[in-house]
């Protein structure tokens, strides 16, 4: 992050812990967790982001898009 009031700097941070936020926080409880569980369910969750989910613009995940 940079200055405070840099919007574009904010933005991106932003939008980049947001959507794990609402993907995958929101309305779930980890309090019966341990931290090992938690990581591990954040990583499941990264990954699939990053790999499977379907992306409008392709039609199909990126992994698949990327294998055509």
């Amino acid at each position: 992050m940079s200055a405070k009031g840099c919007s574009p700097d904010n933005a991106a941070a932003e939008g980049f812990f947001g959507r794990p936020e609402q993907g995958f926080h929101h309305n779930r409880d980890h309090q019966d967790q341990s931290i090992d569980e938690f990581i591990n369910d954040l990583q499941d969750y990264l990954v699939w982001y990053r790999d499977e989910r379907i992306r409008t613009q392709y039609g199909t995940s990126i992994r698949r898009h990327r294998q055509n």
